[in-house]
């Protein structure tokens, strides 16, 4: 009876489930939200530069990182899109990868969401 807790299958990540056919905005900001939690452990350790599993853990901050835009993109409210992008660009620093925050920070078109991030994130501004 024990050994059937070895053989259990390792359970899927958030963004490795399928998500619902058609996301209503704030479903779909939700998940983002959860991804982006359920990775930052993953994109902490990938920046860290003594961490054993360094780059395995990018790769599943990479696999969630595209989930979160993936669905950020199909967010019709511009301004719940703008601030789920911005969920994703703290997830993207947190795993020290600044040139996809860079490039989603572009993407972000509500003024007051724009400030927050470069309160946070000063280096953005060249």
């Amino acid at each position: 009876m024990a050994m059937r807790w070895f053989n259990k299958p390792k359970p899927k990540e958030i963004w490795e489930e399928p998500a619902a056919l058609q996301l209503g905005d704030i479903e779909a900001a939700h998940r983002i939200r959860d991804i982006c939690r359920s990775a930052s452990d993953s994109a902490a350790k990938a920046a860290a530069p003594d961490s054993k599993n360094r780059q395995d853990e990018f790769q599943r901050y990479e696999r969630a990182a595209r989930a979160a835009m993936e669905t950020a993109m199909k967010v019709g409210d511009d301004l719940l899109r703008d601030s789920a992008v911005r969920q994703i660009v703290d997830l993207c620093f947190m795993a020290d990868d600044q040139r996809t925050a860079r490039i989603l920070f572009r993407a972000i078109q509500a003024a007051s969401i724009r400030e927050d991030v470069l309160r946070d994130h000063p280096q953005l501004e060249t």
